[in-house]
């Protein structure tokens, strides 16, 4: 392990030899797409898997944001968090919406329901949360909200698969939910996405909108796009299935070992749970606060210095960029919450097949700055 490079993630795979099967049944009936068997089995143990009703498949989560603005005829305004990957708001863009950003909650890192309605004009359709690291938003307080104000709730839930509530899946909150099967997420088909429906009517329209806007050969209704999970990756995620739980109890052991090493490190603080009753343990963020003695920035750079590559994940922020900047909002002045935890936070390294020497290295590496053996010189 002395020169091995040590990534944030490592996608997780079943064993080659039980997919073989599965490619050569495509190879057999020829089908590839457009929701072959593989792509509705997929559905249907998704579904039980999940404790949801409805699922629409999709080749990757971006373009199933794109599709749930579309199903739900989203206009004007939408309020989300500047504290995301920028797939969330690029949907935005992409649909010619306005994306309104409000400040983060400072402990769970979530959209603050208590910043939503002074950010709410006549232009407001909808809210755009994130679960973040899978960790559930303040559902109750959003949907009271929404329910005030007639808005749509649309949640980036790209990191929540499998994580529930004391009432279930987070997924089943607000009108509907996506997640992401990226190759980097806890559970994955190579590259893919869905999208939660509450219903049939709402399940049919978004079949419809991902291919191509199509109900049959003659008729088309909407100007949909082609965002139809391929077989391939459904068979994958059949039979990634099968060893969900072993991948998350592993990646459960490392976050409960990251825990125990880094307690009592000054100015380290680990990200808690905010309600939710079953994790998924998809990141491992911590905080550097300022009794540490080097910045984030500092300790990112002395970890990478030995062959540890953690992730400043988000940083920066979404509303930094430059087709995101202009816009009011964006002010760090109306976002001192997520501008200090985008200065501040830092994902550790954690895969299912992580050995814990690892995690010792890493926490060693880390406690060693408060020791007093830190002599990187980029750590000032």
């Amino acid at each position: 392990m002395k020169n091995e490079k040590i990534y944030v993630t490592k996608p997780s795979l079943p064993p080659l030899e039980e997919f073989i099967p599965s490619l050569e049944a495509i190879w057999n009936n020829r089908i590839l797409t457009n929701g072959g068997p593989f792509h509705e089995q997929l559905e249907q143990e998704l579904c039980s898997h999940l404790g949801v009703k409805h699922i629409s498949l999709f080749s990757n989560a971006t373009v199933a944001l794109l599709t749930a603005l579309q199903a739900l005829r989203v206009t004007g305004e939408v309020i989300t968090t500047p504290y995301s990957f920028v797939a969330t708001s690029h949907s935005l863009l992409w649909n010619g919406l306005k994306p309104v950003f409000v400040d983060i909650d400072p402990v769970t890192l979530n959209l603050d329901p208590a910043k939503i309605e002074a950010a709410i004009t006549q232009q407001t359709t909808a809210i755009m949360p994130v679960h973040c690291y899978g960790h559930p938003c303040d559902v109750d307080a959003i949907q009271k909200i929404a329910d005030l104000y007639n808005l749509k709730i649309i949640y980036d839930a790209a990191h929540a698969f499998g994580v529930e509530d004391e009432r279930g899946s987070i997924l089943n909150h607000g009108d509907l939910a996506i997640l992401s099967f990226h190759a980097t997420k806890v559970f994955n088909t190579f590259e893919g996405g869905a999208i939660i429906c509450p219903d049939v009517k709402t399940k049919t329209r978004i079949d419809q909108l991902k291919n191509f806007g199509s109900v049959d050969e003659v008729t088309v209704v909407a100007p949909g796009t082609n965002g139809k999970m391929s077989e391939f990756n459904a068979a994958l995620g059949l039979l990634q299935l099968k060893y969900i739980k072993f991948v998350i109890e592993k990646r459960e052991l490392i976050d409960r070992a990251y825990r125990e090493r880094l307690r009592g490190v000054a100015g380290i603080e680990c990200l808690g749970r905010s309600g939710e009753t079953v994790s998924n343990f998809s990141y491992f963020p911590i905080l550097v606060r300022p009794g540490y003695p080097i910045s984030r920035d500092g300790l990112y750079e002395w970890l990478k210095e030995n062959n540890i590559h953690p992730r400043r994940y988000f940083y920066p922020l979404i509303s930094n960029f430059s087709m995101y900047r202009s816009l009011p909002s964006s002010h760090p002045s109306n976002l001192p919450v997520a501008t200090e935890a985008a200065q501040q936070v830092l994902c550790l390294p954690i895969y299912p097949d992580m050995e814990m020497e690892i995690v010792d290295k890493v926490c060693a590496l880390i406690a060693s700055v408060s020791t007093g053996a830190f002599t990187a010189s980029t750590g000032i």
